[in-house]
């Protein structure tokens, strides 16, 4: 199997990664991407998606567009559809947009984007702010309805998400969330959950942050909740813990060739988890990533023995 690093390399080779041979392309996902059900309403999507943060959206602000471009053909022509954005990740909404519609793309894909979160500054015109983030949304991904609009780190639920449910009735927003990636906000999290009509939640969940699976997932799959995951790799610092190391060979028992399956596979492997969205402005690593949703997953021994793995390697500093 062609790993990470031979992509990486072919796609340097290249100068372009749409130049790599197709068969190259899909080398790692030969096949088909697990899909997991949105359960509000038995929608089924590709369980691994596209980040527009990090470095896709450092990209986009430095306006070179043919990495971009080319990674959202590859998401689409490998499997996955939700691309996921958000006004508070700069320019990648815009650019996301533009490229999408430029190609063609736009309707084919999940549009996950998010209403920022409140700021005290804003004052008594903020439900005005807030719709006129909607309404950008709208005007630069170019499609309607858009498929999940959220509240970004839970945000001002009372002023928000009045409007953007207001959006689903009228049928401009397929579905609607909350997310939040700090963990002394979890009791808000855990309230809004019970007490709101919510199509879905965004949040954090890797090998070496694992209290999801012990609060919030059993909930959402009590309150039929899809579930989005933002940080598999623990944004930077699972790279780092593993630098200069070999993924174990016991890891080939459940189909893990690469450190990124191995860290995707664990999220995955959680059946309340819905999609996983690592960032990525490169196609040879969004190949590698979605391969982390095809081939066998961990089973519960298994999923201990990656965290033991895991927690025994030193932090990085």
């Amino acid at each position: 199997m062609i790993t990470r690093r031979d992509l990486l390399q072919l796609t340097a080779a290249t100068g372009a990664a749409l130049t790599l041979p197709a068969q190259l392309l899909r080398a790692q996902t030969s096949t088909a991407v697990i899909t997991r059900i949105i359960p509000s309403s038995g929608e089924a999507l590709p369980v691994i998606g596209l980040g527009g943060a990090a470095t896709f959206g450092r990209l986009a602000r430095s306006g070179d567009l043919s990495p971009l471009r080319a990674v959202l053909t590859t998401l689409l022509g490998n499997g996955g559809t939700v691309f996921d954005t958000a006004e508070a990740y700069g320019p990648s909404e815009v650019i996301a947009g533009r490229l999408a519609q430029e190609l063609g793309i736009e309707t084919q894909l999940f549009w996950s984007t998010k209403v920022n979160s409140a700021k005290p500054e804003w004052g008594p015109s903020y439900p005005d702010i807030t719709a006129e983030q909607i309404q950008n949304s709208f005007d630069r991904i170019g499609k309607s309805p858009i498929d999940l609009m959220q509240i970004h780190n839970l945000g001002d639920l009372k002023t928000q998400l009045p409007l953007i449910q207001e959006l689903k009735e009228e049928g401009r927003v397929r579905y609607i969330g909350i997310t939040y990636d700090t963990p002394d906000r979890n009791d808000e999290l855990i309230q809004a959950m019970r007490d709101e009509t919510l199509d879905f939640i965004g949040i954090d969940y890797a090998v070496d942050n694992p209290a999801a699976a012990e609060t919030i997932f059993p909930l959402a799959q009590d309150q039929g909740i899809a579930t989005i995951i933002y940080q598999p790799f623990g944004r930077t610092r699972l790279w780092s813990r593993v630098a200069g190391r070999q993924v174990p060979e016991w890891a080939q028992e459940f189909d893990a060739n690469s450190w990124a399956q191995f860290f995707i596979k664990y999220v995955v492997a959680h059946p309340a988890v819905t999609v996983v969205t690592p960032a990525t402005s490169k196609p040879a690593n969004l190949i590698d990533n979605i391969a982390g949703g095809t081939g066998q997953l961990p089973d519960s021994a298994m999923l201990r023995r990656m965290e033991q793995f895991i927690a025994a390697l030193p932090e990085a500093r």
